[in-house]
């Protein structure tokens, strides 16, 4: 059965473990959650502050406070009336420190013949049937390694990094003996690896979920709750890097049994179905995200920032036209070795080569607008792709016949096409133009289009529609551990979209008086200062701290000027300096002046995508800590430990206009879960002069949500005239209390806060 709602804890061995959650459930369950949601609980690298890099699926963490620690908060929970979801990750496992992850410590100490050689995927072929590790600064650091036999086994050593031995293969030199290993270990630089990773981290390793015995051994623990009832459902982590995305979910379902709620971390595209085959009750939200908060971006905006970006030299229609080549140089360099496997992989199964087939395939995928196109309902993607391709570069048609008869002889090429257009989408996208693409930074987040400038009532109305009858149990996210920004800082950053002139006049002050690095650099960033800029002014140290490790973050992954792999240290340094001449120069004053000016409408806009989260078709999530007013900004940032205090406190008193707002909305989902669940969703649609500036929506004939949008120009012009017609009979506001009947002014709707939640309340 699908939860009403889901709270996401961010576990942490270091801040938050199973007790911590346990000492709050009175809390969660006076905020009104159905379920908590766990970030993962298996074990993961030592230190590990986010859990995605198990190293024992068959362990839930000590540092968590383990079986028993888990067991305890389950059934605390259940006597609460709370139940569980956890976070799974079924793609990668954590091998940064081998000794830490027993299978792959074995397979390096035994090669293929370990027990567990079939557990990863391996590149055998690669080095004479060694697995190549790149870990060393450079290939003669291997000239510095020592064999270390003052353990329980010899291993060979080169500084912290440490690597089993084969047996009997100890004797010699540190260099002579890792001649002799089952590995191979050279410089990053190389770009080559032995082994499929998650994405481009070599620290992470891919499994290969599709041979039932690895899923049977990974999902021991994962089985063991179901069988146990400590949970209700799962959330699976990136389910488009398996080779079998719905294989996997079907052999999920059968150890879960068919109640369970199951969601998966699938970034859809803005017109990409979710496929209806597969066994699970939706996404994790990602697409209502965008429409829930697009919708609030004002349209008549973009123009003028879209002149503001082109003012730093760079026009915006070629930031959108540099997603293909940004796809196509992941492809071709930071995924160098997936593409060379899989040029090999097509040689087999083709019985030919061709010198074009790299850059055909870059050509190809970088076509292709989804993270995988084999799921049935994509079946006319790849072909589309192919016939652009081939019409467009028609000197790589015949490499693309290689891969086409390839493709059509086995399923190891299209496996292994569709795993290198995943993570060339994200190293692409989401880890590249998204810090490039400088007019609105607050549309620059996962699972969304930054070119589409926002969403109309239109479209969300019907897509909402939709949602509730086709995925009607899919969860509905606003904030997330990925997440580029916290929801309350992208909605202070959309209500640029409303003053785009004051800001380019602002811009156009601002940069003489703190000249920044580089435009493109200064424009990002200021939107990113002003979206956390506290509303009294006072730059804590933190505050400090927390920028200029982002402004880092922010401009090594955009690779404009910098990079992780070769950072430009005059360059960083010049941005640094920059930011602390922001916070501190004369541009302090007028940016709070700024943050005053605007605040109210940022927050308007803020309780209006938090109504609509918590009550637009699905299942929403309330982010940790997002039920007051928070300023977090990319990972890690929006994973530190939440006061909890504030919000016990806040909750008690019932004043802040967030958790009003959010435990009002959770409340009544509790008390009229049918309508939620399959209450279905209408439109409602304002009268009068001001009605665009209202979004509003019927939940099962007794429900109905109202929000302000635009609030700038609304505040110039007023509601006069606009007015709702609410269904027959008596309906009360669950937020402010007020009785409301037949056609309503809006202005008396909102006379408290710009959201209204009604319900019908003469059944």
């Amino acid at each position: 059965m699908a939860p009403l709602s889901t709270y996401r804890l961010q576990m942490r061995g270091d801040a938050f473990t199973f007790a911590d959650a346990q000492d709050l459930l009175d809390y969660y369950a006076a905020l009104g959650v159905s379920h908590l949601y766990l970030s993962p609980i298996l074990t993961a690298a030592e230190g590990s502050t986010h859990g995605y890099d198990v190293t024992d699926p068959t362990e839930i963490s000590p540092e968590l406070g383990g079986r028993d620690g888990f067991e305890q908060l389950s059934r605390a929970a259940r006597a609460k009336g709370l139940g569980l979801i956890v976070d799974i990750v079924p793609n990668h496992v954590g091998v940064e420190k081998p000794r830490e992850n027993p299978w792959w410590w074995d397979v390096l100490k035994h090669g293929r013949g370990s027990s567990y050689a079939s557990y990863f995927d391996i590149d055998w072929d690669l080095d004479g049937g060694r697995v190549v590790l790149p870990v060393l600064g450079s290939d003669s650091d291997a000239d510095d390694l020592v064999v270390d036999d003052s353990g329980a086994e010899p291993v060979l050593r080169l500084g912290d990094l440490v690597y089993p031995i084969a047996p009997g293969t100890a004797d010699g030199t540190g260099p002579q003996v890792h001649d002799r290993q089952h590995y191979h270990l050279i410089g990053w630089r190389n770009g080559i690896c032995g082994y499929r990773r998650f994405f481009s981290i070599t620290s992470l390793a891919g499994l290969r979920q599709e041979d039932r015995a690895v899923f049977d051994a990974t999902h021991v623990e994962v089985k063991r709750w179901f069988t146990e009832g400590l949970v209700d459902g799962v959330r699976i982590d990136h389910p488009d890097g398996l080779s079998d995305p719905a294989g996997y979910l079907g052999w999920l379902r059968e150890i879960t049994g068919p109640d369970a709620w199951i969601v998966i971390e699938k970034i859809l595209a803005a017109d990409e179905p979710l496929d209806l085959d597969l066994p699970v009750e939706g996404t994790t939200g990602y697409d209502a995200m965008r429409e829930i908060g697009g919708v609030f971006i004002d349209p008549t905006g973009e123009r003028a920032l879209t002149e503001l970006f082109e003012s730093t030299g760079v026009s915006y229609r070629a930031v959108g036209e540099s997603a293909q080549t940004l796809k196509a140089q992941a492809m071709t360099e930071t995924l160098g070795s997936e593409l060379a496997r899989l040029r090999r992989t097509v040689v087999a199964a083709a019985g030919t080569d061709h010198d074009d087939l790299p850059p055909a395939i870059a050509a190809l995928l970088s076509r292709v607008g989804v993270y995988r196109s084999d799921y049935p309902s994509l079946s006319g993607v790849l072909p589309a792709a192919i016939a652009e391709t081939a019409s467009q570069e028609p000197d790589l048609a015949p490499a693309l016949a290689v891969l086409s008869s390839a493709l059509a002889r086995g399923p190891e090429t299209g496996v292994r096409l569709q795993q290198l257009c995943g993570a060339s989408t994200a190293k692409s996208m989401e880890d590249c133009l998204f810090y490039r693409d400088a007019r609105l930074v607050s549309l620059n987040e996962v699972g969304s289009e930054p070119h589409h400038f926002g969403v109309s009532v239109a479209e969300l109305h019907h897509r909402a529609a939709v949602r509730a009858q086709l995925w009607p149990h899919a969860m509905v996210s606003l904030s997330t551990h990925d997440t580029k920004r916290g929801e309350d800082v992208r909605a202070r950053i959309g209500v640029l979209s409303q003053v785009p002139s004051l800001w380019a006049e602002l811009i156009g002050k601002w940069t003489p008086a703190a000249p920044p690095p580089d435009a493109g650099t200064g424009l990002f960033l200021w939107q990113n200062i002003f979206g956390v800029w506290p509303v009294d002014g006072e730059i804590s140290d933190d505050l400090r701290g927390r920028l200029h490790a982002y402004a880092e973050k922010a401009i090594r992954e955009a690779g404009t000027h910098t990079s992780w792999n070769d950072p430009d240290t005059a360059f960083e340094t010049g941005v640094h300096e920059w930011v602390d001449a922001v916070l501190d120069g004369p541009v302090a004053a007028e940016m709070t002046s700024l943050v005053a000016r605007l605040d109210l409408h940022a927050r308007s806009d803020a309780l209006g995508q938090k109504l609509m989260a918590l009550t637009a078709p699905g299942v929403p999530d309330v982010y940790q800590g997002t039920e007051l007013w928070e300023d977090s900004l990319v990972d890690p940032d929006n994973r530190r430990p939440v006061d909890y205090s504030a919000r016990r406190d806040a909750l008690a008193a019932r004043r802040h206009p967030k958790l009003r707002v959010v435990s009002a909305a959770l409340a009544l989902r509790r008390d009229r879960p049918a309508v939620f669940a399959d209450g279905g969703y209408l439109p409602v649609l304002a009268d009068g002069q001001a009605a665009d500036h209202v979004v509003a929506f019927l939940r099962g004939g007794e429900v109905l949500t109202a929000v302000t949008r635009h609030s700038v120009r609304l505040s110039e012009t007023g509601w006069g005239d606009t007015s709702i017609t609410l269904p027959a009979g008596a309906w009360t506001d669950r937020i402010s209390g007020r009785a409301h009947r037949g056609t309503v002014p809006v202005a008396e709707l909102f006379t408290e806060l710009p959201v209204t939640l009604l319900e019908r309340a003469d059944d």
